[in-house]
């Protein structure tokens, strides 16, 4: 009796295995045809993007330098927005950027991010607001190659085409690259250039640089980079 019990019983576990490893190559099928449409809309996204004119300069904190850079560049292009993610002290900037005169109610200030890869976390989903379609990417040589590669990837995803601009520093950087900082941020990035398209982070510390109150900062005091030559 215990013999045919255990007969009987095995069948219907059987079937019932069969009919899930059926379901299971189904969702893997649907799965993979999924990801092959979206990396095929994204290519092509990409490929005509590559084509525009840019539309966006994104400016990755860590450098006055890149800040002094940017405010030059804005008096040549005052139509296109600026991001600058966690970049100097904000009464800083705004003093860059006076006196370039260049315009200020263009320039956004992201203060959320603490790390290259935060930047892009934050930065991503304020770009896609904008609309953007060809950003360029505003860093240094002390960044290189990691955060080419997570723009490329991250902004990438989303249909954004990425030219990167150097910007030279001056001194002894305090930033050290090293091939495992690079792998550990490249391989966060390749995850969460999938999850991004559904999670859309929200940085609530942004500011328009005209909005900054220069008379709030002044009487709680700052301290600009030397490099920056604003006698602070």
């Amino acid at each position: 009796m215990r013999r045919k019990f255990t007969i009987n019983l095995s069948v219907p576990t059987g079937k019932k295995l069969k009919k899930k490893w059926r379901l299971l190559q189904k969702l893997v099928w649907v799965l993979c045809l999924v990801f092959g449409s979206w990396l095929v809309i994204t290519t092509i996204t990409l490929v005509s993007a590559s084509s525009e004119p840019v539309d966006a300069f994104f400016v990755l904190g860590g450098s006055i330098r890149r800040e002094i850079y940017i405010a030059q560049i804005a008096k040549q292009y005052p139509q296109i927005p600026i991001l600058i993610s966690h970049g100097s002290q904000d009464p800083c900037i705004k003093l860059i950027f006076q006196r370039e005169f260049a315009d200020l109610d263009n320039v956004w200030l992201e203060k959320c991010a603490g790390s290259t890869f935060k930047n892009f976390y934050y930065g991503v989903p304020i770009l896609k607001r904008w609309r953007v379609h060809k950003v360029r990417l505003i860093t240094s040589p002390t960044h290189l190659p990691r955060a080419k590669w997570m723009a490329q990837i991250l902004l990438g995803a989303h249909g954004i085409w990425v030219e990167v601009e150097i910007v030279q520093e001056k001194g002894v950087p305090g930033n050290r690259e090293s091939l495992i900082k690079t792998g550990l941020d490249v391989s966060r990035s390749l995850f969460w250039a999938g999850l991004s398209q559904i999670i859309q982070p929200q940085c609530k510390d942004v500011i328009q640089l005209s909005k900054v109150d220069m008379s709030a900062w002044q009487s709680r005091g700052f301290k600009c980079e030397r490099q920056g030559n604003l006698g602070r």
